[in-house]
């Protein structure tokens, strides 16, 4: 991007040469973005100490400004290969609202906990986001048909 600097003093040149650099160099702005985080527990963890971990996440996410969209436990699920020579794994995933930076702090905290196998975290699209509601959507379907 060029720009013409015609400045009769050097305040006047810094106030142009701010003008012309691209908009995401001179703004900061603070934006929501959703993210998705799925874990693997280990399988030999009883159900208080998966509820334990999950909540030790979820408070770190909240307490850090993020917004906690939705929460699922999709159970002991086999793995596709032996992880830690374990063939299964307690899944869970958390759907949640945050800044870039929040991330960076969750997977630090999973890497430092030895109850995760294995995790990955993603940021939604548009698309991503609209599946996710109809999933949850289905979701909450089926719990209310088998009430």
């Amino acid at each position: 991007m060029t720009c013409n600097l015609h400045a009769q003093n050097v305040f006047h040149s810094i106030e142009i040469t701010y003008f012309c650099r691209p908009f995401w160099t001179r703004t900061k702005l603070i934006t929501m973005r959703n993210y998705e985080t799925v874990f693997i527990l280990n399988p030999v963890l009883s159900d208080e100490q998966t509820k334990e971990a999950v909540s030790k996440f979820t408070a770190h996410l909240k307490s850090n400004g993020a917004e906690i969209v939705a929460e699922e436990s999709w159970g002991l699920k086999k793995l596709a290969y032996p992880i830690q020579k374990k063939k299964s794994g307690f899944y869970f995933l958390v759907e949640f609202k945050g800044d870039a930076n929040l991330t960076s702090g969750l997977e630090v905290l999973l890497k430092r906990d030895e109850r995760v196998m294995r995790f990955l975290t993603v940021a939604l699209d548009r698309d991503a986001l609209a599946y996710a509601g109809q999933r949850r959507e289905k979701l909450n379907a089926k719990s209310k048909e088998a009430k």
